[in-house]
């Protein structure tokens, strides 16, 4: 078995959907961007945090999830994957 990181997935189905989001928005945040938003709300994620979000290797809290909605502008619902409809078909500034 090679040593390493391994990407876990199904164990973080928030992480592709909060990039997704990210990226969505116009013009596109940053993971720093996001940090720095997601401060301003009294959550305190580095971008390093974010990055490993996003790559499913580390897990985010019940507390984050709502947090990273409310500053991406989605539902909390939709970056569990429990609402599958394009959330972020409506454009966020």
């Amino acid at each position: 078995m090679p040593a390493g990181p391994r990407k876990r997935y199904g164990r973080n189905i928030v992480g592709e959907r909060v990039r997704e989001a990210r990226h969505f928005r116009s013009p596109a945040l940053t993971q720093d961007q996001l940090s720095g938003k997601l401060a301003k709300e009294g959550l305190q994620l580095d971008r390093v945090a974010i990055a490993k979000i996003e790559t499913g290797i580390r897990c985010a809290f019940d507390f984050e999830v709502r947090a990273l909605a409310k500053v991406l502008h989605v539902d909390a619902n939709w970056l569990l994957g429990i609402d599958t409809s394009r959330q972020t078909a409506r454009k966020a500034g």
